[in-house]
């Protein structure tokens, strides 16, 4: 029995048939397992397990990279270095220069206009000559009222003559009267014509007077015919050619504009968002293009009630003023300018990105809303920040606040120039998983696949 159920070892080819059924296992014969070396022999579990290792791999390659690789930083934080220097908090908007002081010069008579005697750009006086319109028509009508004036006169002379003798004819109808050598109707006509006589000599001065009158008028508007400057300046343009007819019938035509260009003013745009931050007599000052970073400084003078609406955007005027001595600013020049809100001079400074709000302070569920400005958080003057020691140790300490833009801030009090403080956390350096695949996994296991 034992002999019929042990396989022959034998490999001899004339073996009986009953051998060889009997070394066949039975349907209740014990399975027994094949040798591991078998099963690790098929490709698809060859390649899985490659696969795995080089998992495995880069995870360590990275993990080393990240934090044991000398190449990388010690420190997982970025940080600054508190230092000294100035900081101002401004409002920022674009304007354009115009002169403080011009006059638009026109003229109050139509006409040609016969002659210019300056250019753009001439510097001239108080009531010196500008341009003259041709005066004939003007000199006609004064010459014309002269004359007339001339005949009024005469007929005044002659109405005064005609009065003397009306009162001699009256005087001697009154002595014959009373020696009854007259009627009563002589008398009579003499009183009359003495009466019409004062009327036609008063009659006549009135005319008199009219037509000095209408004489003065004319000769204005003679006068009118030559064009003088009414403020010393500079000529900065001109709206008519010589030789140009001008109708000053409807309104003034502008013959050109002298300015005084010894005062500057600046008309910035300010958004109705930051006017409430803005007051008079606040310190502001602007740059020019081309200008080299030249400051121009002056004091906020006029902010005008009645904005301007541009595309939806309202925005108001600010007017300051600025000396011009050299004649460097000129007209329509495009500032661009700073309204001081307020400044430190000689400041410790932090990046704003260092502070962070006192947890006390802190409103439990709120958020900072997107675009919100990060300075409102330290309104009142007190914030924390972490200041990291020559070791390497952080430390939280909370400081006084001072003046802040949206880049740095003034530190009053807690923190000394010189100390490091966080800025923010640094990003691990990120490593190419196609590169780190292909240093790490042999070149025959990524070549090898299932057949």
């Amino acid at each position: 029995m034992q002999d019929a159920i042990t396989p022959s070892t034998s490999t001899s080819a004339d073996n009986s048939p009953a051998q060889v059924n009997a070394a066949r296992p039975g349907p209740f014969a014990p399975v027994v397992a094949k040798p591991a070396s078998a099963r690790w022999r098929r490709p698809g579990a060859i390649a899985l397990a490659l696969g795995a290792s080089a998992l495995l791999a880069f995870g360590a390659y990275y993990a080393w990279q990240t934090w044991v690789s000398p190449g990388s930083s010690a420190s997982p934080v970025l940080t600054a270095v508190a230092t000294r220097g100035n900081l101002e908090d401004t409002v920022t908007a674009t304007g354009t220069l115009q002169p403080k002081d011009f006059v638009d010069v026109g003229t109050q008579v139509s006409g040609q206009l016969k002659k210019l005697h300056v250019d753009i750009g001439a510097i001239v006086k108080a009531k010196d000559l500008l341009a003259e319109i041709d005066p004939s028509v003007y000199q006609a009508k004064v010459d014309g009222d002269q004359a007339q004036l001339l005949n009024q006169h005469a007929q005044l002379a002659d109405k005064q003559a005609q009065l003397a003798l009306a009162e001699l004819q009256l005087t001697r109808q009154q002595n014959m009267t009373r020696e009854e050598a007259t009627t009563a109707d002589a008398l009579q006509s003499a009183e009359a014509a003495r009466k019409s006589a004062i009327a036609q000599r008063d009659s006549i001065g009135a005319q008199i007077q009219q037509t000095a009158s209408t004489l003065r008028g004319d000769e204005a508007n003679l006068g009118y015919t030559k064009i003088y400057a009414p403020i010393a300046g500079t000529v900065v343009s001109q709206a008519a050619k010589q030789g140009q007819t001008l109708n000053a019938n409807q309104q003034a035509p502008i013959v050109m504009r002298i300015a005084d260009l010894s005062t500057m003013t600046v008309q910035a745009q300010v958004s109705e968002a930051d006017v409430p931050k803005l007051h008079l007599g606040m310190d502001v000052y602007f740059t020019t293009l081309g200008g080299s970073n030249r400051r121009f400084y002056g004091k906020l003078r006029q902010i005008p009630p009645t904005p301007t609406v541009v595309n939806n955007v309202v925005l108001y005027d600010a007017l300051f003023d600025v000396a011009n001595p050299d004649q460097a600013l000129m007209t329509q020049m495009t500032a661009q300018v700073f309204f001081v809100v307020s400044s430190a001079k000689d400041a410790v400074l932090v990046p704003l990105t260092a502070l962070r709000p006192v947890a006390a302070e802190r409103t439990p569920g709120t958020k900072r809303t997107a675009g919100a400005d990060a300075r409102n958080q330290f309104a009142n003057g007190r914030a924390l920040l972490s200041v990291v020691d020559a070791a390497g140790r952080m430390a939280e300490r909370e400081v006084k606040v001072g003046v802040m833009n949206r880049v740095s801030a003034q530190i009053l009090s807690g923190l000394e120039p010189g100390e490091k403080v966080v800025i923010g956390a640094k990003a691990p350096a990120a490593v190419s998983p196609a590169k780190a695949s292909s240093s790490l996994v042999p070149a025959a296991a990524q070549g090898r696949g299932r057949p």
